[in-house]
């Protein structure tokens, strides 16, 4: 069975109340159960954790050395801002799949750069809840 971290950023937390029109009206716990049963359904072994805090996040990459076979990140706002998680993804060297709820392309112009972009696979954006559907799929074959 396939071990996967799914890794969400800031605010992430805050869905359903963050933003509505941009991120819709569902919260983190659906967002997790909606993971967990995707997972299941691929007979994926998923653990799904979440933190504000960049260093946090990139702890969470480093600890994915201990037998998970690949990773999932949505890093919110540190995708456009953050060297130390590309450089913590290529350090783990485990396939990765970025997503993110919104399409950033379609976002302020800041919004349209990603650093994670430099290592991921694969990067899924506006789909919704859907986006992590896809990145469980892709990383299941």
């Amino acid at each position: 069975m396939k071990r996967i971290l799914v890794i969400n950023g800031p605010n992430l937390n805050l869905l359903g109340v963050r933003e509505p029109d941009v991120y819709g009206s569902h919260s983190y716990d659906d967002l997790v159960g909606f993971i967990m049963d995707k997972a299941a359904s691929l007979n994926l072994d998923v653990r799904v954790l979440q933190s504000n805090h960049e260093g946090a996040i990139v702890d969470m990459i480093q600890q994915a050395l201990d037998g998970t076979d690949a990773i999932v990140i949505n890093p919110a706002a540190y995708t456009h801002t953050s060297v130390a998680i590309l450089d913590a993804l290529k350090a783990v060297g485990l396939p990765t799949v970025e997503v993110h709820l919104s399409d950033i392309n379609c976002r302020e112009e800041f919004r349209r750069f990603s650093y994670v972009s430099l290592y991921a696979e694969k990067t899924i954006s506006g789909m919704g809840f859907d986006g992590y559907a896809e990145a469980l799929e892709y990383l299941a074959e």
